[in-house]
């Protein structure tokens, strides 16, 4: 836990290092407009589709709308004309000008066409109306100064615009114009103006929408909804476009008119068409706001989402880029503490060639000094120094020399036969003789840390084929781990062997420190190593988990803080030649 938290510690100040900064504020930026691009890319194309499938879809609605409502409106105008013509032509003037027939056949047009007649009236040449059948006192009226009276005394039908007249209420007339006896005389017909704003008063959608009419005078012929009066200079300009198209094209007569998108500040659409033959204009209008409201909400939820989104982004950026940086950061000190360690293991593979030179210098003197000694022993036999008085001693000195230069001689041929064992050629071996050399070779440290070794090996151990240079390099890796967690507490180091069906079961186990169980995962992760600085290169338990596991073995381990550790090797014997009573007494 100690190292890990060490690691994270060394990881935050290498981190902190201004490369690994400028890395992360370089790369934070890039991951946001790598995001942002494609993003803000594909809602800018959905949302212009949008928008101008929407204004299609809404200019052509409201075309179909004022074309229906321009159709109910016109039928509504030339079915009252064609009632008034019928009646002009059924009956001659001398009837029609009898106010009692008139009064019948009012009772008849209202009755059919739902009290939209208000009056009627037969005018002559001259102006006077000579009979007259409504509610109001208008039987000898004088129409001869009247505009509309101008106007139809030349035409056959005349639908007139809204205006006040005698009665003083808005209304408008349709005339039928007929000749008697050389006379000019004129069928009146008033229409009730509440049936025909209420007409247009229909034409009405979202919060907004309304419709008017206005004669070529701009002046309003319904009703509107709101006070626009103050737009009247707008509707003159439109008006004039519109007679222009009118005259020019001919598009407004019984088509279905064009959308403009003209009005201040652009706040307003305005859809208009011609009524009664060009001389009046259906106008409807609404606030863009209102029209395109769906395209405002879509614009708001996309801003919304680009919010959310972007603050998405930019802390995925922050964090992506963290760990990315911190990944860097990691693999530049793992290949750091990686060419350390290679350089600990060159100087280790130095150090080892070193000692096989010295270890054959120094065997070829304690050669010739273990032969001196043999002469000298030889000389000491004969006469002249048979009666000696220190031929004792001398015997004594010599045996002393020649034991301890074969000892040195001993020592020397395990270490360089040790160093120069390199290939792995399979050979028979008898694991108790083999880990008995290497605690031959580690009998010196363990004196001088006062660890005490215990050896268990079982006489009933087969051969096995392995490499010799592999399993020195395995137990000597655990057998100096296992010194190096006792030395401290001065404990005991216990070795046994066991014979276990097909497989041979070796046992190292200390009295040291243990190992945290937070470790226990990563012992044999490579370079791992809870050892000071200078003292694991953290390779070790990692090359001996290799070996074993190529040679088709296992290691364990049990380790308890405060208690000791326990490696168990288990090695299977796959040569059957070899599982014969092929035995070590």
């Amino acid at each position: 836990m100690k190292l890990f938290k060490k690691y994270r510690s060394d990881q935050n100040k290498v981190l902190d290092k201004p490369y690994y900064k400028s890395l992360a504020s370089h790369m934070i930026p890039t991951v946001i407009i790598v995001s942002f691009a494609p993003m803000i890319l594909v809602s800018f194309v959905i949302l212009n589709q949008f928008e101008s499938s929407y204004d299609e879809k809404v200019n052509a609605h409201l075309k179909v709308l004022v074309l229906k409502h321009k159709q109910n409106i016109d039928t509504f105008l030339k079915d009252k004309t064609s009632g008034i013509k019928i009646l002009s032509k059924t009956y001659g003037i001398k009837q029609l000008s009898n106010e009692v027939f008139l009064h019948k056949k009012l009772s008849i047009l209202q009755e059919e066409y739902k009290n939209v007649f208000v009056d009627l009236g037969v005018v002559n040449q001259q102006g006077h109306q000579v009979a007259y059948a409504g509610p109001f006192k208008l039987g000898e009226a004088n129409y001869s100064d009247a505009k509309w009276f101008k106007k139809a005394i030349n035409k056959q039908v005349f639908v007139s615009d809204v205006f006040l007249g005698l009665r003083g209420l808005p209304h408008f007339i349709i005339t039928v114009r007929q000749v008697h006896e050389g006379q000019i005389w004129i069928l009146r017909a008033t229409i009730d103006f509440v049936a025909f704003n209420t007409l247009v008063e229909n034409i009405r959608i979202g919060e907004t929408g309304f419709a008017f009419i206005l004669n070529q005078k701009s002046e309003f012929q319904t009703k509107p909804r709101l006070d626009i009066s103050a737009e009247k200079e707008f509707y003159k300009v439109l008006l004039k476009k519109k007679t222009n198209n009118h005259r020019d094209v001919n598009i407004s007569r019984g088509s279905v008119g064009e959308v403009d998108t003209i009005s201040q500040g652009d706040e307003y659409i305005y859809v208009s068409s011609f009524l009664k033959n060009g001389e009046w204009l259906l106008i409807y209008r609404q606030n863009i706001s209102d029209a395109f409201s769906i395209i405002h909400k879509a614009r708001r939820l996309l801003l919304l989402i680009f919010i959310f989104g972007g603050l998405g982004i930019v802390t995925m950026a922050f964090i992506l880029s963290k760990k990315m940086v911190s990944f860097i950061a990691r693999a530049d000190m793992e290949k750091e503490m990686m060419n350390q360690q290679v350089i600990e293991t060159s100087k280790l593979a130095s150090v080892g060639k070193l000692a096989s030179g010295v270890a054959h210098e120094i065997n070829n003197p304690v050669a010739i000094m273990v032969e001196e000694a043999g002469w000298i022993q030889d000389l000491l036999e004969e006469e002249e120094f048979a009666e000696s008085y220190n031929l004792n001693e001398f015997t004594r000195a010599l045996k002393q020399i020649k034991t301890q230069g074969n000892r040195c001689k001993e020592i020397t041929h395990k270490l360089l036969s040790f160093a120069r064992k390199t290939k792995s050629n399979n050979q028979e071996i008898m694991i108790n003789d083999l880990i008995k050399e290497i605690l031959e070779l580690t009998l010196q440290r363990t004196k001088y840390s006062n660890v005490q070794i215990k050896t268990q090996f079982s006489n009933t151990l087969p051969y096995i084929q392995a490499s010799s240079t592999e399993l020195q390099q395995i137990f000597l890796n655990l057998i100096n781990n296992a010194i190096d967690a006792t030395e401290q507490t001065k404990g005991i180091v216990e070795i046994s062997t066991q014979h276990l069906n097909d497989h041979i079961l070796i046992k190292i186990a200390d009295t040291g420190l243990g190992i945290p169980g937070s470790n226990l995962d990563r012992i044999f992760d490579p370079f791992f190593t809870t050892k000071p600085v200078g003292k694991g290169t953290g390779l070790g338990l990692s090359i001996c988990y290799g070996i074993i596991k190529k040679m088709g073995g296992q290691i364990d381990v049990e380790s308890q803080v405060g208690v000791g550790t326990s490696f168990s090797v288990r090695l299977r014997m796959n040569n059957k030649k070899l599982q014969k009573n092929k035995l070590k007494l």
